[in-house]
């Protein structure tokens, strides 16, 4: 993995909703970190610093170094409460991680080869079900993304998980549950108002063999 996250955040005893406020109009995160057996750790990150790294959608698919003091665990993203309606992180949950056991993670779907595909270049449209998937793999094996390839790709065809190739190490958590989950994660398909003029014009056009006027 190219990127590397680095957060620094400091341990916090207050606790509650009134806690919580104060430290985010101090322009302050409120959080926690837990797992890896392991006591939970409520801590307090730099809103604009973690805001900056949050557009960066890596952010959300890599082993993330969390520094308190003198003490650096590795964890990923877990959950992230933003607020309704401002740009504000309002609270972040950190999964601690070992380097020996999996663990389940959201990683991003990339499409590649629309434009050349078969189904687009006879004028169909592609139509994403999932930008996501949630992988299981050691922490070493978790990939940035995962690519979709749709250069094979005709009119009315789809690209299930089942296709995706994955990295190795990496398996498909949805797939882990039986043959009846292999869902699609992309089509290629004429849109409705596409074929609807196709037939006009073909409606329109005279008929071979016609008498002359």
């Amino acid at each position: 993995m190219s990127e590397e996250f680095v957060l620094e955040a400091e341990p916090r005893t207050d606790q509650g909703k009134g806690a919580s406020r104060r430290l985010r109009r101090a322009g302050l995160v409120p959080a926690v970190i837990y797992g890896a057996g392991k006591e939970p750790a409520s801590l307090s990150l730099q809103h604009n610093v973690l805001l900056h790294q949050l557009e960066n959608e890596a952010f959300y698919s890599h082993i993330l170094t969390v520094k308190v003091g003198s003490n650096t665990e590795q964890a990923i993203l877990k959950d992230l409460q933003r607020h309704p309606s401002k740009p504000v992180v309002m609270h972040v949950d950190f999964l601690r991680v070992s380097a020996n056991e999996k663990i389940r993670v959201q990683v991003p779907l990339h499409f590649i080869n629309e434009e050349t595909s078969p189904g687009v270049k006879a004028g169909g449209l592609v139509a994403h079900s999932f930008n996501e998937v949630e992988v299981s793999c050691l922490p070493k094996d978790l990939p940035e993304y995962i690519e979709v390839d749709m250069a094979e790709v005709d009119v009315d065809g789809s690209v299930h998980m089942s296709d995706i190739k994955v990295p190795a190490g990496v398996e498909l958590v949805e797939l882990s549950h039986g043959e009846g989950h292999d869902q699609s994660v992309a089509s290629i398909h004429i849109s409705r108002g596409a074929k609807e003029s196709d037939e006009d014009v073909e409606e329109a056009a005279p008929e071979e063999g016609g008498e002359e006027s």
